[in-house]
């Protein structure tokens, strides 16, 4: 069953930044949906308009069906009650969304009490079995937020998000600043709530490791837009838009000589929403950017089944890439193989007898076996050449 759907939403604040820019979405009971994309991208402002808790003077227009009843139409009164109700949101930074001078335990009744027929007595009840239900001991309704740690202030965000029984839930980077352990038990308790309940997830996070080993599907924003969407799986394995590629490619692999020993990146920054580049915003710092990409403005196409990119290499015909792959995956490939010999050069010119050493082979072979024949022979050769003269410079 569809619990949202996001048509053409577009967020303008009052400066003039186009925060968001047609973005459409869908979430059905029971599905996690994954957004990524580096900070200024518009995953907050997105997360924040569906329940229209953005700041006055921010022009909103398109459509948020939310249970069909669009959330963009609906009187004040009516969106105070979908609010926890029908919709909640557990924000960034649990230090800072919870009251300080306020027991955790009367911040999650709260809620209860505005939106539920509940006695102060009943709310109080009811808040201590949500703090069991997220994994922490009823007794804790009465600590202070700077009583608990970290992990524990996230659960009491939870718990407070789950405490009108909604039927969605906007988690806005929901493990940031906590340790491996503890994110690892917070998305395991977001998973196991989302089964139980069968309720719909909107996950946002910088991580795309995170969101696709948490989420069903994934997609990926860039200045104010949605770029890919797909499998969460497909996506981080093998995106098909350039910038989806190069976030994965940011987190090492581990066991992956390759990625240790030339590690790439994405060069520069996101552009000024309040002053975006013409045709494709992300044709800066695109490395597979074409002279028309300058100037046409890209949109979602078809990039497979239940895949969409908005790239002009995605779905051309004929363009055969490295292994005789076309389409799509082909222009993913190139562009891992383009940032891949320029980060391997630099990186293996330095330290090439360090990574011989290490890997036991020649690092030239190394990249070779971890992007693939043949394009990893190009790669190899490349960086067996640069080695090579480095070598033979070096007195």
């Amino acid at each position: 069953m569809r619990l949202l759907e996001v048509r053409d939403l577009e967020v303008t604040y009052a400066g003039g930044a186009a925060a968001v820019r047609g973005v459409d979405l869908t979430v059905d009971a029971g599905q996690k949906l994954g957004l990524a994309g580096e900070s200024g991208c518009g995953k907050s402002t997105l997360a924040l308009a569906l329940l229209r808790l953005l700041p006055s003077g921010t022009r909103v227009s398109g459509e948020i069906l939310l249970d069909g009843e669009d959330v963009l139409g609906m009187r004040w009164g009516r969106v105070r009650a979908v609010r926890w109700a029908g919709a909640s949101i557990v924000f960034q930074g649990a230090m800072h969304s919870l009251n300080a001078v306020h027991r955790v335990g009367d911040q999650i009744a709260e809620p209860i009490l505005l939106h539920r027929t509940a006695t102060p007595t009943g709310a109080r009840k009811k808040a201590g079995e949500l703090l069991e239900h997220v994994g922490l001991p009823a007794a804790r309704a009465s600590a202070y937020p700077h009583e608990l740690s970290g992990g524990q202030r996230q659960r009491v965000m939870i718990a407070m998000a789950l405490a009108c029984d909604p039927r969605l839930i906007i988690a806005d980077e929901p493990t940031t600043a906590l340790d491996v352990m503890i994110q690892a038990q917070i998305l395991r308790l977001i998973e196991q709530l989302v089964a139980d309940q069968d309720l719909g997830l909107i996950m946002i996070s910088h991580d795309l490791a995170v969101l696709s080993d948490t989420c069903d599907r994934l997609a990926v924003m860039y200045a104010g837009r949605v770029v890919e969407e797909g499998p969460a799986q497909s996506v981080y394995e093998n995106a098909h838009h350039p910038y989806a590629r190069a976030l994965s490619a940011a987190f090492p692999r581990i066991g992956d000589p390759a990625s240790r020993f030339a590690p790439r990146g994405l060069p520069g920054d996101p552009p000024d929403p309040a002053a975006l580049p013409s045709g494709c915003t992300f044709h800066p710092r695109c490395s597979v950017a074409l002279d028309g990409c300058a100037t046409e403005d890209q949109r979602l196409r078809d990039a497979g089944p239940v895949r969409r990119a908005a790239c002009v290499h995605v779905g051309v015909p004929g363009s055969a890439g490295p292994g005789g792959r076309t389409g799509a995956t082909s222009v993913g490939a190139g562009a891992e193989v383009g940032l891949g010999v320029e980060a391997a050069v630099e990186t293996e010119a330095d330290t090439a007898s360090a990574a011989d050493e290490a890997v036991g082979e020649p690092a030239s072979e190394a990249v070779g076996d971890a992007v693939g024949e043949p394009a990893g022979d190009a790669v190899g050769d490349a960086v067996g050449e640069a080695v090579g003269e480095a070598r033979s410079s070096t007195p």
